[in-house]
């Protein structure tokens, strides 16, 4: 069974993904555009107080992280 997704801000997953090498590239409104040097596509993440559990899931997908890594990296 895979553990839980953390509920987790925008702002706070952002930073994770930083840590991660992901690199902000730009913003528009309330929503943030990250690439990652050597990856295809880029990832958007909303600047929401609390992300959604199936945004959160696309985003980590996306990004290929797990929910484990991800409590990792907010730490």
């Amino acid at each position: 069974m895979s553990p839980r997704q953390p509920v987790v801000s925008g702002e706070r997953l952002i930073k994770a993904l930083r840590k991660e090498g992901w690199e902000v590239v730009r913003q528009r409104g309330s929503h943030v555009r990250l690439k990652k040097t050597g990856r295809r596509h880029a990832l958007v993440v909303p600047l929401h107080r609390e992300l959604r559990r199936g945004t959160l899931a696309g985003i980590l997908r996306d990004a290929d992280l797990s929910a484990e890594r991800l409590r990792q990296l907010l730490r």
